[in-house]
């Protein structure tokens, strides 16, 4: 086999890890992973990079990744940590964990959603226009086959995400007739697991309207009269632009089908938080930029969701520094760091890759960003910890050992950073049936011995 031969064999594994079918991505990751041991591919030395923020094509990926594809490209690209966040479902975390621990990647599963915070009600937080609306996660689950009451709860966020997706997009058909979709045919055939998006069904609207007009001049007029904008600069038929430009003019606030959400569209913070810590996961705020009424109070919201049993904040840096993001919102991220590090908030970071154009990983060797690494890195080794000790055998950052052993979050803190630094995914299994009794300094010793 030539060298083009073989490129173009890998070429063809990786485009099946994003196959709708389960069997194909995993033979073909299996495929892979005997080329990396075969000597064909040959994988870089883990760095300090770290993406634990990822939406696969279990919400909306805009790459189309499925968790085997993001885990496999997060190896090859040499992160020292990856995890995987989706709208409302776990769908990805039994595969992406696999996935992940085959490849010797260290890596966590969780999901986001969004939330009502009575005590915000009147101030917006990071839900544009939405006040006491927050987009909130949870991470590190150690699976998402629940039972009973959390099972239920879990089932429940996906069937209401689908029913405001359905009413939304009822109220958009009758604005943007004659192209009108029907849910089941042209938007969740988008999706493997029947959890669509708004994003799902932007796209499905730009691919029915360039089925319904095979004129380029009459495609662009249609756009231009119902989005209310001159569509010549949208780079028909289904760019960024446009799937954007679509959201916003008729999905967000002021669209025409948009509906002001009231405290009963989305479940409380405090009951989100009880599912996630009572499922293994740690309950997470997360953070736009500082720049609402609600973010300007940030000590007050964080205080607020620490008392529901928040214990990690989650931020995405990309959006706060660089051209076209002034110095406001860099110097909101540096305080919101600080005052993290003052709370012993573990920090979560991440691109999302759920909107064109985002960044696989951030660049984390700009001037910005770089001295902020030791805090990510530090965030991505508790998250990590956790998620292998809870799947393992209970005893993660949210469980009732970690609270009887550890006098403080900051030296509870200092041993989960020790175990994620020092596990390897190979030696996972060693942790298995650790009973109440054991000590965290056994722990150490266990991984120690391992190695």
């Amino acid at each position: 086999m030539t060298g083009r031969e073989r490129d173009v064999l890998i070429e063809e594994l990786e485009q099946k890890l994003d196959s709708f079918d389960s069997a194909e991505r995993k033979e073909a990751l299996s495929a892979l992973c005997e080329k990396v041991r075969s000597g064909e591919i040959t994988l870089p030395e883990p760095g300090t990079d770290v993406n634990l923020h990822c939406h696969t094509f279990f919400s909306y990926n805009t790459y189309g990744y499925s968790p085997s594809k993001f885990a496999w490209l997060a190896r090859r690209r040499g992160l020292a940590f990856a995890g995987v966040v989706d709208f409302d479902v776990l769908d990805a975390l039994e595969e992406f964990l696999e996935a992940a621990k085959m490849l010797g990647l260290k890596g966590c599963a969780g999901l986001e959603s969004r939330v009502f915070v009575p005590e915000f009600s009147d101030r917006v937080i990071n839900s544009p226009g939405e006040p006491g609306i927050s987009y909130h996660m949870g991470v590190g689950f150690p699976t998402s086959r629940l039972q009973g009451e959390l099972g239920d709860f879990l089932t429940n966020l996906r069937k209401l995400a689908q029913q405001r997706n359905r009413d939304l997009m009822g109220r958009v058909n009758k604005h943007l007739a004659p192209v009108e979709l029907d849910y089941e045919r042209d938007v969740l055939v988008l999706t493997p697991s029947g959890n669509a998006t708004e994003r799902h069904i932007c796209l499905a609207y730009a691919r029915k309207a360039k089925e319904s007009f095979d004129d380029d001049n009459a495609l662009q007029q249609y756009w231009s009269e119902k989005l209310g904008v001159d569509a010549t600069s949208l780079e028909l038929p289904e760019s960024r632009d446009l799937l954007n430009t679509i959201r916003a003019k008729t999905m967000k606030r002021g669209g025409v089908g948009y509906v002001l959400p009231d405290k009963g569209s989305f479940p409380l913070m405090a009951e989100t938080n009880r599912f996630i810590l009572a499922a293994g996961g740690i309950p997470t705020v997360t953070w736009l930029d500082g720049t609402s009424e609600g973010e300007k109070a940030i000590e007050e919201l964080l205080e607020v969701s620490k008392d529901t049993g928040a214990a990690a904040i989650n931020v995405i840096p990309d959006r706060n520094y660089g051209t076209g993001h002034g110095d406001e919102k860099l110097a909101n991220l540096y305080n919101l760091i600080e005052l993290a590090e003052k709370l012993h908030l573990p920090v979560v970071v991440g691109t999302e890759m759920n909107s064109p154009g985002q960044k696989f990983v951030d660049d984390f060797d700009t001037k910005e960003l770089s001295p902020l690494v030791p805090v990510f890195l530090k965030g991505a080794q508790i998250f990590y910890a956790h998620s292998a000790l809870q799947q393992q055998c209970g005893l993660g950052y949210t469980s009732e050992w970690a609270g009887k052993n550890f006098v403080s979050v900051a030296k509870k803190n200092e041993f989960f950073q020790t175990v994620g630094s020092s596990l390897q995914p190979q030696h996972e299994d060693k942790l298995g049936g650790l009973s109440e009794d054991v000590t965290a300094q056994e722990i150490l010793d266990k991984i120690s011995h391992s190695m």
